[in-house]
């Protein structure tokens, strides 16, 4: 057995590593709220359709 035989065997194990899901790899921005609708005042309601109108542009352009 010479010594390359033992780098083959090392080398062949990567491919078995788990890989991560794409939705593991999407950044956030590290918060994470609930939103409720009964709860919410009209600031809260006006910040929603922004960020709605926001994701709405966001999309549109990726999409080009």
């Amino acid at each position: 057995m010479g010594r390359n035989a033992i780098h083959k065997n090392r080398d062949k194990n990567k491919q078995k590593l788990p890989q991560v899901p794409d939705q593991y790899k999407k950044e956030t921005d590290g918060v994470y709220e609930e939103y409720s609708a009964e709860l919410a005042d009209q600031d809260d309601r006006e910040a929603q359709a922004r960020m709605q109108a926001a994701d709405k542009r966001a999309e549109q352009r990726q999409s080009k």
